[in-house]
């Protein structure tokens, strides 16, 4: 089956906003098993959109439509597919209840008469509540095409969509879509697609596809089948094999678990504490460690030290040292983990230095140079690091190379 997007909104167009949403929809529906040939983003018009539904609908089987639900007048989505499908609106009561009652949980009992738009809904079609906003879904049937309406906000677009819609666009098709995730740390995406060249050659049922991250690459093991039994037992020579291939390396097969829930977890079933040290990553890693929900159990404290002299107020990294060799040093980061480690009295610590530019390169030590330490017990390790994007890139693939640092060092954990 053959799906489109289409996202409504002029603020799309003009730039005011990234269209996280497209990018979202469109890895969903792979996973899902169904083919995206095209997408298309429209501005707030009437005579537009309802030119690009028609088009859509003449070549995908199922259109997805996100925003334009909302309570003002340039919010014509819903209204305009159901002219497409030749619908009238009506008030759905349930839905206006719902509203009702959206307002009375945030405090605001002050409903616009605007607000009632949103109860409003093509005849025929299944309602599909929203858990966290106002406007409800919509999915309508006619001659074998689906036209699927999704409020704007990711926060709302997203949940409605991993709830009610995926399971919908399952049980579309015969046969059943199941996946699992392996994600893998310590290796580039070309090396991974290296390892795997063969597998990808030769795949039939299930399939394998590889996404590539931020300092990760994920694989996609895919399966149709009747029952997700049986899914599981078509895709477990491929699980099996990809453990065989990538080993420690792959540090989780669940969909919503990240390299720092792993890392995290991983000192938990140690019972080990970590600590922070950090100058051109300036507190980035810490909050990529604190994201993680009880990471307070293994993480007390954290240090920024952007200047030499908090790095050696805080951290006892050495002047001679600093003076030798620079901030930006093998050297410096040693002492940085260390000190950091015994200022926390932390089992481990993670010390990052570097030039993250766009400014403060040399020739000897080009932007994108990076030093991370690694102490684990009493061992320390050292890494070079040479990144070549931009400020925000080479700071976020620090913070990446840190936490897979930490978690090869866990892994290996000397006695």
């Amino acid at each position: 089956m053959t799906v489109e997007f289409i996202s409504v909104g002029t603020e799309i167009l003009l730039g005011n906003i990234v269209n996280t949403n497209a990018a979202y929809l469109s890895e969903k529906c792979a996973g899902l098993g169904l083919s995206c040939y095209h997408q298309s983003v429209v501005g707030d018009n009437e005579k537009r959109l309802e030119d690009a539904l028609h088009l859509a609908l003449s070549r995908s089987d199922i259109v997805i439509l996100g925003g334009g639900l909302g309570p003002t007048k340039d919010d014509l989505t819903k209204e305009v597919t159901a002219k497409v499908f030749g619908k009238e609106l009506y008030e759905d009561a349930r839905t206006r209840a719902r509203i009702e009652d959206y307002f009375a949980r945030v405090h605001n009992r002050n409903i616009t008469a605007n607000n009632w738009k949103q109860a409003m809904v093509p005849e025929g079609a299944v309602v599909v509540d929203n858990d966290n906003g106002t406007a409800p879904g919509l999915i309508l049937e006619e001659n074998d095409k689906t036209a699927i309406l999704l409020p704007g906000p990711p926060n709302e677009l997203k949940p409605m969509f991993e709830s009610k819609i995926a399971p919908y666009l399952n049980g579309l098709q015969p046969e059943g879509i199941y996946s699992k995730m392996v994600k893998i740390c310590s290796m580039g995406e070309s090396r991974v697609e290296t390892v795997i060249t063969d597998l990808l050659e030769t795949q039939t049922n299930p399939t394998l596809a590889p996404y590539a991250k931020t300092g990760e690459v994920h694989l996609r093991v895919t399966a149709r089948a009747k029952s997700e039994e049986e899914a599981d037992a078509l895709m477990k020579p491929m699980m099996d094999e990809l453990f065989h291939r990538f080993g420690d390396k792959i540090y989780t097969t669940e969909e919503d678990v990240t390299l720092e829930d792993a890392v995290v977890e991983l000192l938990k079933g140690k019972k080990m504490t970590v600590t922070t040290a950090e100058s051109c990553t300036a507190g980035l890693l810490a909050g990529r460690i604190m994201n993680v929900a009880g990471a307070s159990e293994v993480y007390e404290e954290g240090y920024i030290t952007y200047a030499n002299r908090a790095k050696s107020k805080l951290l006892g990294v050495k002047e001679e040292t600093l003076e030798a060799y620079g901030a930006v040093s093998e050297q410096t980061a040693r002492e940085m983990a260390e000190g950091a480690a015994k200022a926390a009295g932390a089992d481990a610590a993670l010390a990052v230095t570097g030039i993250a530019g766009p400014g403060g390169g040399t020739k000897e030590k080009p932007v994108g140079l990076v030093y991370i330490g690694c102490y684990v017990k009493g061992h320390t390790e050292v890494k070079e690091f040479h990144f070549t994007g931009n400020r925000a890139k080479n700071r976020d693939y620090a913070v990446v190379r840190a936490l897979t640092f930490l978690r090869e060092e866990l892994v290996k954990e000397r006695s």
